[in-house]
């Protein structure tokens, strides 16, 4: 089974760029920009990801995002995780940043952008990976904020996908970014909100019926309401799930009492991501084996995933059945 996952092309639509920010790339890009670290090393930092609450990695996470302070910065960090793409097979990547994180910082936001939108294309140019860039709100943050934000973006626009809404989901409900999510999609924005990670299902309706999303990041909490699955499938809205993060801030206990096989059955159509990777303990193909395991997945269920990491991109139509017709032919040689 681990050789079918690892053959497969897949597509990985939930990663946030910052949270594949390896120790060690961490460590030496704070040598390079005079950074003093809290940690002595990179084993007393690994140390560090055992984590109780979505909160609780949070902190961690925005303090190795300050070592982040100039495009080469961002291009390195993006090219780490596009490496480990052509590794595993990700044929398609859609890629979060989180923009506020960084300008806050006094970097500049033309930077960041570049040094990310930079990387995807060289990782184009020499393995064929597409990728597209989402430009996430801070929802702990203010709308005024995030408004700011959107204006620093129309510098660059060409080179942003969607928007997505991150960071701390209690008491932050998707209808406090109801106006800017309305002036992005004017902008031309596709949009897209993490609801139901910590988040009762009363947020992913009001992400469904005020941001008008498209795609649900993470959405477990669905699963609470009837009605909401129902609207779900009725809007063919896939959700991008990621078990290992899930574990890792105990969104849920066990991987064995995951509910993905149970969202496949009741006709969710849900994709695997890694979230975090440098944080929640591997990328996307070892969330695919250990969720394989724990739930006793079979073939059929690994295909039927990636292949909705494909239909739910943010692909073009035609780009997606070329995909997809590529996929059926290497899953009917291999069954």
């Amino acid at each position: 089974m681990k050789t079918f996952i690892e053959t497969l092309p897949k597509a990985e639509l939930h990663l946030h760029i910052e949270g594949s920010l390896e120790p060690e790339l961490l460590f030496k890009l704070a040598k390079r920009n005079n950074i003093s670290l809290k940690y002595k090393n990179v084993e007393e930092l690994k140390k560090a990801y055992n984590f109780d609450s979505l909160q609780d990695f949070l902190d961690i996470y925005y303090q190795g995002a300050g070592v982040l302070l100039h495009e080469n910065d961002f291009y390195d960090l993006t090219w780490a995780y596009l490496e480990k793409c052509a590794e595993q097979n990700v044929t398609h990547t859609e890629i979060m940043f989180d923009p506020q994180t960084h300008t806050e910082r006094g970097v500049q936001f033309d930077a960041i952008v570049s040094g990310i939108y930079r990387a995807t294309q060289d990782a184009e140019k020499k393995w064929g990976i597409t990728s597209f860039l989402i430009m996430s709100f801070l929802r702990h943050l203010s709308e005024e904020d995030a408004f700011k934000t959107l204006e620093q973006s129309k510098m660059c626009r060409e080179k942003i996908k969607a928007v997505g809404l991150d960071s701390s989901e209690k008491g932050n409900p998707p209808s406090k970014f109801k106006n800017v999510f309305k002036a992005a999609v004017e902008m031309g924005y596709i949009p897209l909100a993490h609801a139901g990670e910590e988040g009762d299902a009363d947020y992913i309706w009001e992400a469904l019926d005020i941001l008008n999303i498209v795609r649900i990041d993470h959405g477990n909490n669905a699963l609470q309401d009837p009605k909401l699955i129902e609207e779900i499938i009725n809007r063919d809205i896939a959700l991008t799930v990621c078990p290992l993060s899930n574990t890792a801030l105990q969104v849920v206990k066990d991987l064995k009492d995951h509910p993905l096989k149970k969202m496949m059955d009741l006709g969710l159509k849900v994709t695997i991501n890694s979230d975090d990777p440098a944080y929640f303990g591997g990328q996307v193909n070892k969330n695919y084996e250990d969720i394989q395991k724990a739930l006793n997945l079979t073939k059929e269920d690994i295909y039927q995933l990636v292949k909705n990491s494909f239909n739910y991109s943010l692909l073009k139509d035609t780009e997606k059945a070329e995909r997809i017709a590529q996929l059926a032919e290497l899953y009917a040689q291999m069954s």
